[in-house]
């Protein structure tokens, strides 16, 4: 399979540098940005194959984000994986109904965040409700 992108939208940078890591060494091309102000510009200039994106995040919500991107026809089809240190049922429902591909509740194994934009990526794997 050729190099994918991935943006990885996280304010967190221990989380961002864990995550970035693991990818990285999976063959994933990585993008961090830090917070949501620049979040759609970011995926537009970058076109990446998939978003990871938390859902709390200064500037813009994940949310807010997510309902932008479902409302532009050229990207409302990209592969969203959504995380949040809040992993109540509300979230995750709020999540699904902006249209997440998949989410993800912190903490979170590193295999798993690869598991999941793998899924996403490669069969287009609808939103799931696991822990």
């Amino acid at each position: 399979m050729a190099n994918k992108q991935v943006l990885l939208i996280e304010d967190e940078p221990h989380i961002a540098e864990a995550i970035r890591f693991i990818l990285s060494r999976a063959g994933w091309g990585v993008s961090v940005l830090g917070d949501g102000a620049q979040a759609l510009q970011r995926i537009a200039e970058e076109g990446p194959d998939a978003v990871i994106l938390d859902l709390m995040l200064p500037g813009r919500s994940g949310l807010e984000i997510l309902a932008d991107l479902r409302a532009d026809a050229a990207l409302s089809e990209l592969p969203v994986l959504m995380l949040s240190a809040r992993g109540q049922g509300r979230d995750r429902e709020a999540a699904a109904r902006a249209g997440a591909t998949d989410f993800l509740a912190k903490p979170f194994a590193n295999a798993d965040v690869l598991a999941r934009l793998e899924a996403i990526t490669g069969g287009g794997a609808a939103y799931t409700e696991t822990a």
